[in-house]
């Protein structure tokens, strides 16, 4: 018997550090009276706690996706959300059943001798709620919307669990009339991602019942605003090769620094406003792939907490970029393939297991500005003028990781090997 085909497209990695002001705040007042994780269910234990118990796993799965990504586009920009990817598959292990949701589940780095799936999905609820919380100098938000054909009818225990575990919504959608349902998809991500990513879905299949959608919209302001006027012309050597001409912000001033001698690489740590940071990670000449190879969640913590505050004169390099991921075949090469195949079973949504995933995308966006004004940074000028800093200039390929501080969750992760490219 022919499954159905569910195109799962998992969405929406926006992340936008812009110059413009911020004229909507992203939370919307009514869903946000009994945010505050501690007043939910106090008998659940610590939110805090449960959030970090699935932390781990997302980590070591934002390097494992890191490098499929790699390995499939080498010498490419990389650039992605692996906290957005996780939420989404987990809330399609929610729906799967048997070798199918093991698999997932697996794919996504958990170990399921030692967590309980339900230990897994009350994870995500607390990060949920974390990382949307309000009143926060960072917007952030993070949601996950099904639409499902209208001849499906979900199990009502599915229902109340996406809502309850994933901020998630079903909208029924009509599916028989594919232009209409693909315009309703790419509308709602337009709306979610304030206008800045459109056509995520380019082409539905007529046989589509469902499709999952997971956004993130992300945009901070640096701490320390780079002065627009200091940016100027200079090279970025993509390889030994060739240069690309960027534009180069640049900035005195104290940040966390460090220099690993092990992996032949350089930290440092740029704070945004609110609670999150940046990383960038600037590896010595013909050090990248050992750099890569290296990354696990261990390095990372290693990092933090070998990151001492100094002067630097600091260099960074204007960018836009954006990437999109054929999900189906990363999670295929992470060895999920029982849901997109005639073997799955997702009977955990409708109750039938004749349906499976035919199709699974993410898009992620990056921009990083100077996001200051020209008068406020005179300030950096209080140095002594005889003292020069140590230089550091990401003029060559580098890694990027947007952590979440308060949970410690990797929000976006990417690699920059040219900023000019389209």
């Amino acid at each position: 018997m022919m499954k159905a085909t569910i195109p799962l497209c998992l969405l929406m990695a926006t992340l936008h550090l812009a110059t413009h002001s911020l004229t909507q705040t992203d939370h919307h007042n009514d869903e946000h009276k009994a945010t505050d994780p501690q007043e939910q269910h106090p008998h659940e234990g610590d939110p805090l706690e449960s959030c970090q118990r699935i932390v781990p796993s997302n980590t070591e799965f934002a390097f494992r996706f890191y490098r499929q990504a790699t390995t499939q586009e080498p010498g490419k920009n990389i650039f992605f959300s692996p906290v957005s990817i996780s939420t989404a598959f987990a809330l399609l292990a929610l729906g799967s059943r048997a070798t199918s949701q093991a698999q997932v589940l697996e794919g996504l780095a958990f170990n399921l001798t030692n967590t309980r799936e339900e230990e897994i999905h009350n994870g995500f609820r607390h990060l949920l709620l974390f990382l949307n919380r309000p009143g926060s100098q960072v917007q952030l938000s993070m949601g996950n919307t099904l639409f499902m054909d209208k001849h499906l009818k979900p199990l009502n225990t599915f229902l109340k669990d996406i809502k309850k575990l994933y901020k998630g919504k079903v909208v029924s959608s009509n599916f028989q009339n594919s232009t209409e349902a693909k315009k309703e998809i790419n509308d709602h991500i337009r709306n979610k991602t304030h206008g800045n990513i459109n056509q995520i879905l380019k082409d539905l299949d007529p046989n589509t019942l469902m499709v999952i959608v997971n956004y993130i919209y992300f945009k901070a302001y640096w701490e320390n605003p780079f002065n627009i006027k200091g940016t100027h012309k200079d090279y970025f050597h993509v390889n030994m090769k060739n240069s690309v001409e960027v534009k180069m912000m640049t900035r005195d001033g104290f940040y966390k620094t460090y220099s690993d001698r092990k992996l032949s690489c350089k930290v440092v740590q740029i704070p945004y406003k609110g609670d999150v940071a940046a990383l960038f990670i600037l590896p010595n000449e013909r050090k990248m792939k050992q750099l890569e190879d290296a990354l696990t969640k261990d390095i990372v913590s290693r990092w933090e907490k070998s990151l001492q505050r100094r002067r630097i004169e600091l260099y960074i390099p204007k960018l836009s970029i954006s990437s999109t991921y054929d999900l189906k075949k990363l999670f295929m090469n992470l060895g999920v393939t029982d849901v997109f195949s005639d073997r799955a079973d997702l009977s955990g949504i409708t109750g039938k297991p004749d349906v499976k995933v035919s199709k699974a995308a993410h898009k992620a966006l990056l921009e990083v500005h100077e996001n200051g004004t020209e008068a406020a940074a005179v300030t950096g000028t209080d140095f002594l003028p005889h003292s020069v800093p140590p230089v550091v200039k990401f003029n060559r390929p580098f890694l990027l990781l947007i952590v979440d501080q308060y949970t410690q969750s990797i929000l976006f992760m990417g690699k920059i090997v040219n900023p000019t490219e389209k």
